[in-house]
């Protein structure tokens, strides 16, 4: 059977072409999706995946109304390979049941394989030239020498974690966090009165 899945991004947007091309090419059934392309659970999308039996095949009018990124559509593919389903675009040319809409699918995803490991290599090498120039990730410390000694000094004269925490504006985790004597000093001290 074929499986026809028309998607538009907005709900102003009108299905009625894409509907009429999927009719045109013999789609028996026809489930539609108004959400972008970029969300993961579009619900017609998902209904046709679940209808969708071995040995039918998938009909879209574009590639891009099944997805937006390359691997995304990768592995779609993969999926639908998988369960023996053939992908069929009308507008692109491309049918998975020919050799010829397999090799450009093996392609694809070579490619989509080939971009994650070079997003991977750019980022362990930007990484190790941050590292290098004496940088480091994440986020910047809440607390500086400064800061921990001002509130190491006013736990010692007695004043409550809390309201040092509120005159340095941080949390009082990050203070006992800081400042891990004072965290055991009123552990301590709360063991004593119990």
């Amino acid at each position: 059977m074929l499986i026809g899945y028309a998607r538009v991004s907005t709900q102003d947007q009108d299905l009625q072409l894409q509907l009429d091309a999927l009719q045109g090419a013999g789609c028996e059934r026809i489930f539609t999706d108004k959400a972008s392309g970029s969300q993961k659970d579009r619900p017609g999308l998902n209904d046709a995946l679940a209808f969708a039996r071995p040995g039918d095949a998938l009909c879209v009018w574009k590639l891009d109304r099944l997805s937006r990124s390359v691997k995304q559509l990768v592995d779609l593919s993969a999926a639908l390979e998988r369960r023996e389903i053939d992908l069929k675009s009308i507008t692109d040319g491309i049918d998975t049941k020919g050799a010829a809409g397999r090799f450009f699918f093996h392609i694809m995803a070579a490619l989509a394989e080939m971009e994650r490991e070079l997003n991977r290599e750019r980022t362990l090498a930007g990484l190790k030239a941050a590292k290098q120039a004496g940088r480091v990730g994440g986020r910047k410390p809440k607390m500086n020498n400064s800061k921990t000694s001002i509130a190491l000094t006013l736990l010692a004269s007695g004043t409550p974690a809390k309201d040092v925490a509120d005159t340095l504006g941080v949390s009082v985790a990050t203070l006992y966090r800081y400042c891990p004597a004072a965290s055991r000093a009123v552990s301590d001290a709360s063991s004593v009165e119990s």
